[in-house]
């Protein structure tokens, strides 16, 4: 579903992906972790052109999406995307918010976009909150109204940046059980995230991340049990002490 050829991004000076080459098949959950800095959001936002890359590929369900020629819109809708902090429009209702983009970009009906909105929303468990605001909602509510929003556009693969880093512990594992049950529903996922516990259970392959690049791929019981790169040991023992 996606592959990453040598792919290259820089900041000015700074080279923040360097020469990345991955792939992720189809139904795969993959999380990407490492340390602050490392280049794992830049790595997930390339993935859907919210930052342009530098050199190399990137495809996804064939199609090179850095293409210059390459409808972005068309490409965005196709890939949902999940923000550390929600990115849901205000003036909407949760049930607005779920609906608008499927009936501007995919030319739904209000009432099917309705109606398929209303079960994502009651798999998320918020089917009740269909008429709230999200200033209404706690942060976990509007994250879970985020994947939501993401799934109604019916995307064959969803991209997770840090969904949980701005909840409060309490909200965390609420975000979390909506996200172990598109795993286990085979939906194919990229997730940066901090949430070691998560990556270990529902994880197929962990990649960790440091200055750039990829040191160390693997299964979550390699990559936990027996980490092969100096970086990702002390990684790992940081996380243990914190």
């Amino acid at each position: 579903m996606i592959v990453l050829d040598k792919v290259n991004k820089w900041y000015g000076n700074y080279h923040a992906l360097v020469d990345v080459s991955e792939q992720v098949d189809k139904n795969e959950v993959v999380v990407v972790c490492g340390p602050s800095g490392s280049g794992k959001s830049t790595l997930i936002r390339t993935l859907n052109r919210l930052e342009e890359i530098d050199s190399g590929r990137i495809l996804i369900d064939g199609r090179d999406i850095h293409d210059r020629t390459a409808d972005v819109n068309a490409l965005r809708a196709g890939i949902g995307f999940v923000f550390q902090h929600f990115n849901l429009f205000p003036h909407l209702t949760v049930l607005e918010n779920c609906t608008l983009a499927p009936v501007n970009l995919k030319r739904a009906t209000p009432r099917e976009a309705q109606a398929y909105a209303l079960e994502l929303l009651e798999q998320v468990g918020l089917a009740h909150k269909r008429d709230a605001y999200p200033n209404a909602l706690s942060g976990g509510q509007q994250q879970r109204v985020a994947i939501a929003r993401a799934l109604a556009m019916r995307p064959p693969i969803m991209l997770f940046d840090e969904p949980t880093s701005a909840l409060d512990p309490e909200m965390v594992n609420e975000v979390l059980q909506v996200m172990r049950t598109l795993a286990g529903q085979g939906m194919t996922m990229v997730c940066v995230t901090h949430e070691m516990g998560f990556a270990r259970e529902v994880a197929d392959r962990v990649l960790f991340m440091s200055e750039g690049r990829i040191l160390e791929r693997g299964t979550p019981e390699a990559f936990f049990t027996n980490p092969q790169h100096p970086r990702a040991r002390q990684f790992l023992a940081d996380r243990r002490r914190a």
